[in-house]
């Protein structure tokens, strides 16, 4: 399991600036109160006094002359603190007025309690890998809850397969594991629920912690044609390859292959890309509206032997869902 690893050390800098401000900020106020009220700044420093008495009286005394002391110096601090208390709420201020501030008073804005990550920041996390994914605003909207099957079932044959698809790609992404996953192909025409359960799939994938991107096929190559055309010479330390999502994330998901422009070039690309994140292990799902012959007569052998070999069809069947929602 893990996180986008750019999303990772971009949100561990934040944490780790966040817990420093929150130091700084208290102190701020404590040299404010120290400053504008002599008395709170002589009761703080008693107070401080008054800690140092109690870790030099624990490794002098011991049995009962320790806690007879311990509990008088306790009774010390806690007469400070009220005295305490009681100037700040003279002067209108509260009693935590210096206390250092946390947004996360789990973790004081480290991001982990102990060794375990805190929610807060495994929240932050999951938020990042949704607009990182390329399909942020449609994993809110397409989700394994609001998948709506029944709208195939004046044809039998099409809402069963739809129904047992939606089980597959539902066990897919409460299962999925890095290296592990099976390669899905899902196959058939538009409006079928393909790119909807796809998109439930990046969802929950990320939800669990993994990374994943999905985005067209014509994106896809977009991308790899800057990288291998376009980028501005000597830029590659200054701005990251915008192809490396496609080789490291966890889960590569890439929607209707066979609507980009198909040459020498993209071909090469698709067979690279599919065939090195095979051999490294890393789960991909591919959308397509084209049949099985289609894909061969578009695609080379290597890479159709791979696709119908290597990943797990999943053939939609039935009819537009748009237009079954105007009849």
């Amino acid at each position: 399991m893990g996180f986008n690893r750019e999303n990772y050390r971009r949100i561990k800098r934040e944490y780790d600036g966040k817990n420093v401000r929150a130091k700084e900020e208290a102190q701020r106020r404590a040299e404010e109160l120290h400053s504008r009220y002599p008395e709170i700044r002589d009761i703080d420093n008693a107070l401080q006094e008054t800690g140092l008495k109690i870790l030099d009286t624990a490794a002098r005394c011991s049995g009962n002359e320790l806690e007879k002391r311990i509990a008088q110096l306790r009774k010390e601090t806690e007469a400070l603190r009220s005295e305490r208390n009681a100037c700040l709420e003279f002067y209108g201020l509260p009693a935590d007025y210096s206390d250092v501030k946390y947004e996360c008073p789990e973790c004081r804005d480290t991001g982990f309690v102990g060794i375990k990550m805190c929610r807060c920041m495994r929240e932050k996390l999951i938020t990042a890998g949704y607009e990182s994914s390329g399909i942020g605003s449609l994993i809110k909207t397409k989700t394994f809850d609001n998948f709506d099957t029944s709208y195939q079932k004046r044809d039998p044959q099409a809402y069963e397969v739809l129904a047992a698809n939606y089980e597959i790609c539902k066990s897919y992404a409460e299962e999925f594991d890095c290296p592990g996953a099976k390669n899905l192909l899902l196959m058939g025409n538009t409006g079928l629920g393909k790119t909807h359960l796809s998109t439930a799939i990046a969802g929950r994938v990320i939800d669990r912690g993994f990374d994943a991107v999905c985005e067209t096929a014509q994106n896809v190559f977009s991308d790899f044609e800057f990288e291998r055309f376009n980028r501005p010479y000597g830029s590659g330390d200054s701005e990251p390859l915008r192809t490396g999502k496609y080789f490291d994330c966890d889960l590569l998901i890439i929607d209707d292959l066979g609507t980009e422009m198909t040459n020498q070039f993209t071909v090469s690309c698709l067979y690279n890309l599919i065939n090195t994140r095979l051999n490294h292990g890393r789960p991909m799902i591919i959308n397509t509206n084209l049949s099985r012959d289609e894909l061969r007569k578009r695609y080379a052998d290597r890479i159709t032997s791979r696709l119908f070999g290597e990943f797990c069809p999943l053939r939609f069947i039935g009819k537009d869902v748009r237009e079954l929602k105007l009849d």
